[in-house]
């Protein structure tokens, strides 16, 4: 499968100078970009055709974790902001189980697609992950499944929505809700957000959409899926730098495996 018929050129002109820098500006000033209809319905059945296929393959967590993703700290209490646990739960399909056909692949490793990638999100240049497992990820949400409130490490990530469930399945956040930068984790803000006290911002996105996101200053969450269709996502992760590698931790921890 081409490129041209992975990608919707009739909506996204995405080597267009003026295109990039349209959808840099919106990224910058919202923290969240949605490119709506990116996939062609060709490429999207195709991929949801594999992933149905592959979904056996999957490697399925639960896990029980506070919003910064880190340990729990002896300076706070259990019921403290930085110490509160949320429920995430999901499967997903690793890197080398992406067929070397897939659309995906090809996307994924595409120059064009790559260089609109690092011009919106203001890198000098993308790589790779090191590793087997990391770079393209296909993540499933069924019944009851969810990822709860929480900030990324990394500074942006990328997604393209292929299913979307009966109900449920929203993608949902907060912007500036803490300043990593400057060490300011907020409690009282993610206190009130844990107690659904502060409004949300939801995302509209639908099945053949490219987002962007900035999560490592706004906190956000997928609610858990309703009904009988699996929620299906992929993950496109990129670094800055070549030769990095998930850790060994974190690839036991989301895969159950090093490679």
């Amino acid at each position: 499968m081409s490129l041209d018929t992975i990608i919707n050129h009739t909506l996204y002109t995405i080597d267009d100078d003026s295109f990039q820098k349209e959808c840099r500006h919106k990224l910058q000033q919202d923290g969240a970009l949605v490119l709506p209809n990116f996939l062609t319905e060709e490429c999207i059945a195709q991929v949801v055709a594999e992933g149905k296929q592959q979904m056996h393959l999957a490697y399925y967590t639960e896990d029980r974790h506070n919003v910064y993703l880190k340990e729990s700290d002896p300076d706070f209490d259990k019921g403290h902001a930085r110490n509160r646990l949320v429920d995430s739960s999901k499967g997903c399909i690793t890197d080398d189980f992406i067929p070397s056909n897939s659309p995906l692949r090809r996307l994924y490793d595409a120059p064009t697609f790559r260089k609109f990638l690092a011009e919106v999100l203001e890198e000098q240049q993308l790589y790779n992950y090191a590793d087997p497992l990391s770079s393209i990820n296909l993540h499933y949400a069924s019944e009851g499944q969810e990822l709860g409130w929480h900030f990324d490490n990394s500074s942006f990530a990328i997604t393209l929505l292929l299913q979307k469930p009966e109900q449920g399945g929203h993608f949902q956040y907060i912007p500036n809700m803490r300043n990593s930068a400057q060490v300011d984790m907020n409690y009282t803000g993610v206190e009130a957000v844990l107690n659904s006290q502060t409004p949300v911002q939801q995302l509209d996105i639908d099945p053949g959409s490219l987002v962007l996101f900035r999560g490592r200053d706004a906190i956000h969450r997928v609610t858990p899926t309703i009904g009988d269709t699996t929620r299906m996502l992929v993950v496109l992760a990129y670094n800055s730098a070549p030769n990095i590698e998930l850790s060994e931790s974190a690839r036991m921890t989301f895969y159950g495996r090093l490679n």
